[in-house]
């Protein structure tokens, strides 16, 4: 089982650790700050420092999966290719620096926020999600169309509203008595630990709530840090579907 310390705290830059396994998919430590792909959002890269300095590029993270393809408690981190002779060394128990690229995520979790925004100004059902360090994107249950400068101009008002984010959590049985607050129609929000992870926009105090919903994502503290987001491209995928793409401004 490994500690997913970026669920606590999302601006962790790295930890130490050690490896509890080395698999075919890559190495397990004992706990990390790498966000495994899930949930729309991509899989954290950066490195696993050693000790003696060397430095263990790690290409992409996933979530570990027994022998049957069932997801477990683990989380892999995928070395990039052709370091076959610093892989050698490692062995269970090796200490490890992990460390992201912070710059990357960044841009994710800024990303990833901003999506949020976007249920909020399109009030729909989503299904279909990719948060990456370059683009968003979102695919809605409607057939209305949209603008690309309207929803622009309604994310920059949030974005500039400087509205924070909360993480809290829920029980499955508040969920079952909320399922309005599932906005995704692909992702259903992580079962099991009694305890579901939530990410509200605004609603402290007399200040408006701008989004509520399920989320294992990384997100930003507050809403002014996203920056200029615009909505780059509207596709209409099916007579049913409505893809909205978002990218940083130029």
């Amino acid at each position: 089982m490994t500690h997913d310390l970026f669920r606590e705290d999302g601006y962790l830059r790295e930890c130490s650790a050690h490896i509890t396994a080395m698999t075919e998919a890559g190495i397990v430590l004992d706990r990390t700050v790498f966000y495994p792909l899930g949930g729309g959002q991509a899989g954290d890269s950066g490195h696993l420092l050693l000790a003696d300095g060397t430095a263990i590029a790690i290409a992409d993270t996933r979530k570990g999966k027994d022998a049957e393809g069932k997801p477990t408690a683990d989380i892999v981190h995928v070395p990039a290719p052709g370091q076959e002779e610093r892989l050698a060394v490692l062995t269970v128990g090796t200490p490890v620096t992990a460390r992201i690229d912070w710059e990357r995520r960044h841009r994710m979790m800024r990303l990833h926020t901003t999506s949020h925004l976007l249920c909020h100004v399109v009030p729909q059902l989503v299904n279909g999600c990719s948060i990456t360090p370059d683009y968003a994107r979102l695919d809605f249950a409607m057939t209305d169309p949209l603008d690309k400068e309207t929803l622009t101009a309604a994310i920059a008002a949030l974005v500039a509203a400087e509205h924070p984010l909360t993480v809290a959590s829920i029980s499955d049985e508040e969920l079952d008595a909320n399922p309005a607050l599932v906005k995704s129609m692909s992702v259903q929000p992580p079962r099991g630990s009694g305890r579901i992870r939530t990410i509200r926009i605004g609603g402290d105090g007399d200040a408006p709530l701008i989004d509520l919903q399920p989320c294992g994502g990384t997100h930003v503290a507050n809403t002014s840090e996203i920056g200029a987001i615009v909505v780059t491209k509207i596709e209409k995928k099916s007579a049913t579907t409505r893809r909205v793409v978002l990218g940083f401004a130029p």
